[in-house]
């Protein structure tokens, strides 16, 4: 089969996108698909350095999404005008949920939501990336590593980068600890977005704690899988394959005021201080939105 072309980021590069489909008509959806098929077959499609693949998300990726964003999760997002309409920017985000489909659910808010639909540029773990086939469609999904190196670089392209610094201690954390926000590790997010002068924008995200309430964790059986943590829900493993049907509760997305950097330096970046301030400063603020958020919700499911 043919390799798609590689394609460079550049700071002035507009990333091209489609918008999401508007009931297109059956005709519209065969002549369409087979359109993608021929592109997928010849080659007629580019990825960037990261292995990102514009077509494969818009085509197939993101209309698998939409309807766990629309009916399943019945996801509302607020304040997406926080969110620059183009250029760099560090969204910071809490995770949780056992399967961290928080990241899924806020790349698809970012693209419909917002006027200019965005692209979300995650930085994940290494694990994430081990995992065969998983790994494979991070990257075309526009993942890449959670390293400072990466994130600079896609912050200097332009790009909308996401990280979620509670990491593997936020999304496997017991249920009794839900909405309590884990450890920030140092602070590495805040000296990427100093050393780019790029906003951070806090984003708090409340419903996917109750996806899958993790009670218990098989931490044996972790190790002899090499997973960080082996979730026991009230339905899996006891259901099987039933038990990884997520819980149907409701989810509300809030994308909180930018926190500018520029105006530091790039030599900023060098001050532990100044890191540590700005990682707690915008720890707090998630934790703030995440408890006006419970207010806001009128009950976990609906």
């Amino acid at each position: 089969m043919p390799e798609a072309r590689v394609i460079r980021l550049r700071p002035d590069d507009e990333q091209p996108h489609v918008p999401p489909p508007s009931d297109p008509s059956w005709d519209e959806q065969v002549a369409g698909g087979l359109e993608f098929l021929r592109r997928r077959l010849t080659g007629d499609y580019e990825t960037d350095e990261f292995g990102f693949d514009p077509d494969l998300t818009d085509h197939v990726l993101l209309p698998l999404l939409r309807p766990l964003f629309s009916r399943w999760f019945r996801v509302e997002t607020s304040g997406v005008e926080n969110v620059p309409t183009d250029g760099g920017a560090l969204v910071v985000a809490n995770h949780s949920g056992t399967v961290p489909v928080d990241a899924l659910m806020a790349t698809v808010a970012l693209h419909d939501d917002h006027p200019a639909q965005r692209r979300f540029r995650l930085l994940g773990a290494d694990l994430v990336f081990d995992l065969p086939v998983v790994g494979s469609l991070a990257r075309k999904f526009g993942a890449t590593l959670a390293c400072s190196e990466d994130a600079e670089r896609l912050l200097c392209g332009g790009e909308l980068v996401g990280v979620f610094p509670e990491g593997f201690k936020g999304v496997g954390k017991p249920f009794r600890d839900r909405y309590t926000l884990q450890r920030f590790g140092r602070g590495g997010f805040v000296t990427a977005a100093l050393r780019t002068g790029k906003p951070i924008i806090p984003c708090a995200i409340v419903g996917a704690e109750e996806i899958y309430p993790m009670i218990g964790n098989a931490k044996t059986l972790a190790r002899l899988l090499g997973l960080p943590y082996f979730p026991v829900t009230p339905t899996f493993p006891a259901l099987g394959p039933l038990g990884l049907v997520p819980l149907p509760s409701k989810w509300l997305i809030a994308f909180g005021e930018p926190i500018e950097t520029a105006s530091y330096g790039p030599a900023a970046a060098e001050d532990p201080m100044l890191v540590f301030n700005l990682t707690d400063q915008v720890r707090e603020t998630i934790q703030q939105s995440i408890y006006q958020l419970l207010l806001q919700r009128s009950s976990v499911f609906s």
